[in-house]
């Protein structure tokens, strides 16, 4: 699978949240930018890191006409055990089936210490209220990162300079 660029459409996605309710890219059509964000596990030191930044700028998000929306390969009932345990304010799609992984393009096989496997690489893709993908950013470092994305997105929304 290749990675995906800027610009290009998202791939259209259906998957269930924390509570087993269907949400769908075509929701947010028009009407939301969506921060798409695949973490490799929930309850992880760095997946909750980057669970509790998303959620600590949820406000600053929601101004921008923006949802956050994390992916893992997690159940609903993980994701809710997640959310209930930090009091994130995410939603989490459970893509049990790694279809979304794979249409993405963020499962990839890795090598660490000579041993290959295949795993979740963290990522992070904004994409716009017409359904295009304006930043694809593959093996992303959780620190800092929602910050960095929140800034991207307030780039946006500001005002072309005169």
């Amino acid at each position: 699978m290749s990675q995906l660029e800027k610009n290009q459409e998202a791939p259209f996605f259906r998957s269930a949240n924390q509570d087993n309710k269907l949400i769908y890219l075509s929701d947010y059509k028009d009407e939301k930018n969506v921060v798409l964000y695949f973490y490799p596990k929930d309850d992880t030191p760095g997946c909750t890191i980057e669970a509790n930044d998303f959620t600590a700028l949820a406000g600053e998000f929601d101004a921008q006409d923006t949802v956050i929306i994390g992916v893992s390969k997690d159940d609903c009932q993980s994701h809710r055990d997640f959310i209930a345990k930090y009091g994130l304010n995410v939603q989490l799609l459970a893509d049990t089936s790694g279809d979304l992984c794979e249409a993405y393009g963020v499962w990839q096989e890795v090598e660490k210490e000579g041993v290959k496997k295949w795993k979740i690489v963290r990522s992070t893709f904004i994409i716009g209220k017409d359904g295009k993908l304006i930043e694809a950013m593959y093996g992303v470092n959780h620190e800092g990162h929602a910050q960095a994305v929140l800034d991207i997105i307030k780039g946006l929304n500001a005002p072309a300079e005169a």
